[in-house]
């Protein structure tokens, strides 16, 4: 089996700026009061959609860090049919879709006036920009092949 081509090893100046674009974004949606759970949710669904394991493993214990709870993540797939989640973070989950489905799926009118309902068009901007900086990291570790290690966890009870 030939060895992957880790390209953010091959290339790590590239890497450096989206480290750089993403460290960006997160501290502007700080800056602007945006909840880092919130971030991490579109970080969780976009990786979700593209099955990138590595940034489901890192993502979903960044959000359990930062105060999500494990019943939200489990429905997270399904979120459309639970009120576990606020009207924000319904708005950023559905902006998360469109961006990272984007060939398929556009917010079309009546997306975008619902993330205008319950986000600030900062807020927008910067949840557009979170999903396209996590589509992007998504894309690196799927093609690089990043492996997902076992950690000794302990289990919720």
């Amino acid at each position: 089996m030939p060895e992957q081509v880790f390209i953010d090893k091959r290339t790590p100046t590239v890497f450096k700026a989206m480290n750089a674009t993403a460290a960006e974004v997160t501290a502007q949606a700080r800056d602007l009061g945006l909840e880092r759970v919130l971030l991490e949710l579109v970080n969780i669904r976009a990786s979700q959609l593209n099955g990138c394991a590595f940034c489901l493993d890192l993502h979903t214990r960044r959000a359990l860090e930062a105060g999500e709870t494990t019943q939200r993540l489990a429905v997270l797939p399904g979120w459309r049919d639970t009120d576990l989640f606020t009207a924000r973070e319904r708005a950023a989950l559905e902006l998360a879709e469109a961006v990272t489905l984007v060939a398929d799926r556009h917010p079309g009118e009546a997306g975008r006036a619902r993330a205008r309902e319950a986000l600030s068009d900062d807020e927008i901007s910067l949840v557009i920009w979170a999903a396209i900086a996590i589509n992007a990291f998504n894309r690196v570790s799927i093609l690089s092949g990043h492996p997902v290690r076992r950690r000794n966890d302990t289990r919720a009870e």
